[in-house]
């Protein structure tokens, strides 16, 4: 199957869906707005904090003789990634990520699954308790769902935390394309490691290889990745974090990527209070500003937004807040191409130079890209240019925010006196105490070397 069939088939699917059928189950509910979705009150009475899906939504269900139904549809999905760059994605619902399943400890829960995809697909519940037929692993615990087919799953909440779902058939395919969830699990009454909240984030960690021009991830890819996103969405197409001072505030991030991702938040300590595996006892855990979450982990981190500012949360890997950076792009820092550039234009007009200072520039270049392409720099800041373009946003401290504001507050305005300066007074360079001199190994000529004597100095 090539590429475009491989995509565009899954219209036959989709055909195949009976509409009796698919009026006898929980109306699927796509999403409407890229923007967060609002909290929403669990209609069943028994309160607990709904989490704000990054960019996503939680799904709606119906009670049923006190069973939880939920339906999650399989199928193609167009993802804007960033401002005007789409991505052809697999996914649940309308969205990848697939929309965020929130149930309480406890709950008895039936999942509809309907595949309108051109292949077989299942649904694996990442790291829950349940029996052995319904883990969704194709060909093992279950029958692979073919297209245009609808398969239920069914089981008990047992424990409460944060989970993921997502396929165990062709799993490298169609994970590659998007193919992911989250599940939340709360608490039915108070937990003894497990705290209130005023704000609960949630959201996925997920890459792709998206040729420049292209909409449609390279699936065959393992290790050479060009796009590094929060749910699906790159900087600044990520909607901020956003607390009232003093709030509690819980993230849960989850990794569907093949490598590991050092998440760092600036400005906060945080104490990872959970995994995948549950909540974490209060005596393991520690004070951090970076955790890292490895292939098919949860991480869940805490802290107290005291305070007051605009702070940076990102993956600590650089090349992770990039947007599409080709990895073959050689260096080119401290090249001369002085003479060269006007004459390569003669030939090609839309030549740009890139990174004889380093590659800053890039976040200001208005240079031509192919269509459909995320630069590798965007972004701009109440100074400048962000120059970030991947898996980056904010965390928005504010005074006086409503309990259930998300907005965005704009840029935060810092005190008079509170912001790095431009110093004016007499040059500083040449006073910095060094080593060697400028642009010198240690093992130049210049360098103070050992006497013969063996005598260090």
């Amino acid at each position: 199957m090539n590429r475009r069939n491989f995509f565009t088939g899954a219209a036959v699917a989709a055909a195949s869906v009976s509409s009796v059928a698919m009026a006898a189950l929980p109306e699927p509910v796509s999403q409407a707005s890229a923007d967060t979705a609002p909290p929403l009150a669990p209609p069943n009475g028994r309160p607990y904090h709904p989490v704000v899906t990054l960019n996503g939504w939680t799904t709606p269900w119906r009670m049923n003789q006190g069973v939880k139904e939920f339906h999650l549809v399989a199928e193609p999905v167009v993802r804007e990634v960033a401002p005007g760059f789409f991505v052809n994605m697999w996914g649940y619902n309308g969205q990848s990520p697939g929309p965020t399943i929130e149930v309480v400890e406890g709950d008895r829960v039936r999942i509809f699954v309907t595949n309108r995809l051109p292949e077989n697909t299942t649904i694996h519940w990442h790291g829950q308790r349940l029996p052995n037929g319904m883990d969704g692993v194709g060909g093992l615990n279950q029958p692979h769902i073919p297209p245009g087919k609808t398969y239920v799953y069914e089981f008990e909440a047992h424990r409460p935390g944060t989970f993921m779902y997502h396929p165990h058939s062709d799993e490298m395919v169609q994970m590659a394309m998007g193919m992911m969830g989250l599940w939340i699990t709360h608490p039915k009454g108070r937990h003894p490691l497990i705290a209130e909240v005023q704000r609960d984030y949630a959201f996925l960690l997920s890459a792709y290889d998206v040729e420049p021009g292209a909409m449609t991830p390279r699936v065959n890819e393992m290790t050479d990745f060009n796009i590094w996103t929060f749910n699906s969405r790159a900087f600044p197409a990520i909607t901020p974090l956003v607390a009232r001072q003093n709030d509690r505030v819980r993230i849960r991030v989850g990794n569907l990527t093949m490598t590991n991702h050092p998440i760092h938040l600036h400005g906060h300590e945080f104490e990872v209070t959970g995994t995948d595996g549950g909540p974490v006892p209060k005596s393991a855990r520690w004070p951090e500003v970076t955790t890292d979450v490895a292939v098919g982990q949860m991480r869940q981190v805490e802290f107290t937004a005291d305070a007051l500012g605009d702070w940076a949360f990102h993956c600590h890997k650089s090349h992770h807040t990039m947007g599409a950076m080709g990895h073959d792009v050689p260096t080119m820092i401290g090249v001369d191409h002085r003479g060269l550039v006007g004459k390569i234009q003669k030939i090609v007009p839309d030549y740009m130079l890139m990174g004889e200072r380093g590659m800053g520039d890039m976040g200001t270049m208005q240079m031509p890209l192919p269509d459909n392409t995320f630069p590798m720099m965007s972004g701009t800041g109440p100074f400048g240019p962000i120059e970030m373009g991947g898996m980056f946003t904010t965390l928005k401290v504010r005074q006086g925010l409503g309990a259930n504001d998300y907005a965005d507050p704009g840029w935060f305005a810092q005190p008079k006196g509170t912001v790095a300066y431009e110093w004016k007074g007499a040059p500083l360079a040449s006073t910095a105490p060094r080593q060697t001199a400028p642009g010198q190994a240690p093992g130049a000529a210049s360098a103070r070397k050992p006497g013969t004597d063996h005598e260090y100095h």
